[in-house]
């Protein structure tokens, strides 16, 4: 239901480059983020209002103070590195200026063949990365930070050469048989040594590495100190066509035989000025990330941050101010306008939502009570396993579940989840009715007999109706399996030679159901068109029903069936009311006017 799009897990910052990914927090620029008036245009409204619900207005300060409640720690603590590094580049003479991170971005865009808009396009449409973030919060500290590491990374004449071997050096042409199993290997080393000369078809059919044991075991040839040692010790230890003993690398076991050797390069001298600077560069990309990583948890070693945000008694001692980091400020509203700037947009969202179910429940004279709330969050800790010895909900165990990650509170979630569910509740209760043929259709689905079924699924009619008459002149479940494992586009069909789940009556697809429950065991259905999908199915039977007398679990019945029926009504509910307001939203510059009247 799309009622809250601040949940238990708020999004975390999403991306360092692929060198820094795990070496710091993104850190958050600070920037000021303008909303627009009611028609949408560049001006800031007078009363300072981002979003018009039916009339009913949210304020930018109610949207700062519900970012803050719930991404405030995070956004500071980005804010922190942030400062750390700058303070850092500052004592050291350092600046990195807008015309070095637009480098760096080109630089990036170039490897990867694309213009600087289409990357920075690219990382917004793939990544939810804005440009503005991608500059300020990945580019510029990642810049800072090798600037700061510079000094500290070097290339010895040893790890030079190392490199230099590894790209230029003699190489090794090998075949290769990989297998899972010591035994099995044993058994194709002894069969290669016999026959050498059928080493490429033993690998063609028996190697589990698919890519080489379709070229008959050959892989990319091995040089020196690319990889595992023991692996380059064993193919430069071999003549030509000479067999390896069995090799164990990880939970692999592999034979190698040598084909030929490759001997080394020997470039130019005009050549290698370039060549020498590439390797050189390559091994100091490779040394920077941990040398910048060690110098970044030196600066938080060595800095003076007292974190006020979240201690009511520093608080008190330092009013309006987030953190001091070596002396400096940071304030709540800076921190607060940081976070609108990065998650106001969806915050926004479940404010609007909850402005929303709040004039409804007004308009209904309806009210959520704390024993309401109690009885939600105790059906939820029962939903989830989380009960005491005498069967009862254990509602601090789960509450304590819920936040143990860090990612939410129980306030927050009573506000985001549980506070909204039962409101929706409230606002269906009186319309939610069961019928006798809800309880006789409920109980066929749940209970009743199923059809035992293998299946194929296919892409288009016409490899479908190809399938299909393959299928009708081998009728087997042999045959019939061998189809599913060799054209069936869905995995579990696939993968289970056309075994899927028993089909059930009312679950929810009607055109599949009725063809399956039509069949007799053996028969061959019609092609099935459903979702866009083609299926074939081959019928094995009937299940026993389970249950044969409904008022066997007729409570159990009327508790899911009235569970269902409440969601349905829930989300219909949502969408109606949705659709019937006018809802003005300044921050993500759009106004929705109401598409049906609201019900009286």
């Amino acid at each position: 239901m799309p009622l809250h799009p601040a949940r238990l897990n708020p999004a975390r910052l999403r991306l360092w480059m692929k060198s820094f990914a795990r070496l710091l927090p993104l850190i958050l620029a600070v920037h000021v983020l303008v909303s627009t008036t009611s028609q949408l245009k560049a001006e800031t409204p007078p009363n300072n209002v981002v979003a018009v619900i039916n009339a009913d207005p949210i304020t930018r300060k109610a949207l700062s103070d519900a970012t803050l409640d719930r991404y405030g720690n995070d956004v500071l603590e980005n804010m922190i590195n942030r400062h750390l590094i700058l303070q850092a580049c500052m004592h050291n003479g350092i600046e990195i200026t807008k015309a070095d991170v637009s480098a760096e971005i080109q630089r990036k865009a170039t490897k990867f063949g694309l213009s600087m808009e289409s990357y920075l396009q690219l990382l917004q449409d793939e990544r939810g990365i804005s440009p503005n973030e991608y500059s300020n919060e990945i580019t510029w500290p990642m810049l800072a930070l090798q600037s700061l590491a510079a000094d500290r990374v070097k290339v010895s004449d040893e790890e030079f050469n190392r490199a230099f071997i590894s790209q230029f050096g003699e190489a090794v042409k090998c075949r290769m048989i990989m297998v899972g199993n010591r035994s099995r290997a044993d058994e194709l080393h002894q069969q290669a040594s016999a026959n050498p000369a059928q080493f490429a078809e033993i690998a063609k059919k028996f190697s589990e590495d698919e890519t080489s044991a379709s070229v008959g075991g050959l892989f990319p040839p091995i040089r020196r100190y690319n990889g595992d040692s023991r692996l380059e010790d064993a193919a430069f230890a071999l003549k030509n066509e000479q067999i390896s003993p069995v090799l164990q690398l990880g939970d692999q076991w592999i034979i190698l035989q040598a084909v030929r050797r490759i001997p080394a390069s020997s470039p130019s001298p005009q050549a290698m000025p370039a060549i020498r600077e590439q390797i050189k560069d390559r091994i100091r990309d490779s040394k920077m990330p941990s040398v910048a990583g060690e110098l970044f948890s030196k600066l938080q070693e060595e800095a003076q941050v007292v974190t006020v945000l979240g201690n009511p008694e520093l608080t008190r001692q330092h009013p309006g101010v987030a953190a001091i980091i070596n002396g400096q400020q940071i304030s709540i509203a800076m921190v607060a306008e940081t976070a609108v700037k990065r998650h106001g947009t969806d915050v926004l969202e479940g404010e609007i939502n909850r402005k929303l179910l709040t004039q409804a429940l007004r308009k209904a004279k309806k009210q959520v009570t704390d024993d309401d709330v109690r009885a939600e969050v105790a059906r939820a800790a029962e939903a989830y396993g989380f009960t005491r010895d005498d069967g009862s909900a254990d509602i601090q165990a789960w509450s304590e579940s819920v936040a143990k990650d860090g990612g939410t509170t129980t306030e927050l979630y009573i506000t985001d989840s549980v506070w909204p569910s039962v409101a929706l509740k409230k606002l269906v209760e009186d319309e939610v009715t069961l019928t006798d043929q809800d309880m006789r259709e409920g109980f066929e689905s749940a209970y009743g007999p199923r059809v035992e079924v293998l299946a194929i699924v296919l892409s288009d009619q016409r490899s479908a109706q190809k399938i299909w008459e393959m299928a009708r002149d081998n009728p087997t479940d042999e045959f019939f399996g061998g189809l599913a494992e060799q054209y069936s586009v869905e995995p579990i069909s696939a993968s289970n030679r056309g075994k899927v789940p028993p089909i059930q009556k009312y679950g929810g697809q009607p055109t599949v159901e009725k063809e399956a429950f039509a069949m007799k065991p053996g028969e061959l259905s019609g092609i099935v068109a459903t979702g866009g999908r083609y299926l074939i199915l081959r019928c094995q039977g009937f299940t026993e029903p389970v249950v044969d007398s409904p008022a066997d679990v007729k409570a159990e019945l009327i508790r899911d069936l009235t569970e269902r029926k409440t969601n349905q009504a829930m989300l219909a509910k949502f969408q109606e009311m949705k659709e019937s307001s006018e809802i003005v939203n300044f921050l993500a510059k759009k106004s929705d006017k109401p598409k049906v009247a609201a019900r009286p």
